[in-house]
């Protein structure tokens, strides 16, 4: 099998972002990007996922984390486009339910090439420490927009919303891992009637 890795770099005036993956890795990370917390829930994706995931940006955070957050959810979609190339033989669906204590979020993710966010999440708090939780939802409408993915998250319950973004990010590695997943049974084959994804 070839190997499923890719670099991509994006530059603009509000940020400087590189993201370096490997779809077939084993969780190991690394993070520079001024925004701590998003650091902490990267590490969820790449050891669940078992993609091995670094990701150096430096962004305006002076003024909010905004652009930072949107920009590596939009390059991590570009660098996941990149490494699954024509997908055929993946799994191409995935989904996972995880629990932390009270909280449970179910991720379910199919490698369509329709872009789609279904975020239907009611945060207890609107932030973590600094971390305003509304920025999830920019992340995760980055990455659907250029990884080409419907995705639908959805926290079942929770009353901390520490353990409930915790579980949408957890959930959401486990699922990228099942979709990406090469398929013995599909090897060399687009899972689509129409032939192309």
């Amino acid at each position: 099998m070839a190997e499923r890795t890719a670099t991509v770099s994006r530059d603009t005036l509000e940020t400087r972002i590189n993201v370096s993956l490997n779809l077939d890795g084993t969780g190991q990370a690394s993070f520079s990007t001024g925004v701590p917390f998003l650091e902490h829930m990267l590490d969820q994706i790449a050891r669940h996922g078992l993609i091995d995931l670094t990701i150096e940006a430096k962004g305006d955070t002076h003024i909010d984390d905004h652009h930072t957050v949107e920009d590596i959810g939009i390059t991590l979609g570009q660098a996941f486009a990149k490494a699954l190339g024509d997908k055929k033989g993946v799994r191409r669906y995935g989904h996972a339910y995880v629990p932390l204590d009270e909280a449970l979020s179910r991720v379910v993710v199919d490698f369509s090439g329709r872009p789609g966010l279904h975020m239907h999440v009611e945060f207890t708090r609107q932030s973590v420490g600094s971390f305003d939780l509304e920025l999830a939802y920019e992340f995760f409408q980055g990455f659907v927009n250029h990884a080409g993915v419907t995705l639908h998250i959805d926290n079942l319950r929770g009353d901390n919303a520490h353990h409930q973004i915790e579980t949408i990010f957890k959930a959401f590695g486990r699922a990228l891992r099942m979709a990406a997943e090469p398929d013995p049974r599909m090897a060399g084959v687009m899972p689509s009637t129409k032939g192309t994804l």
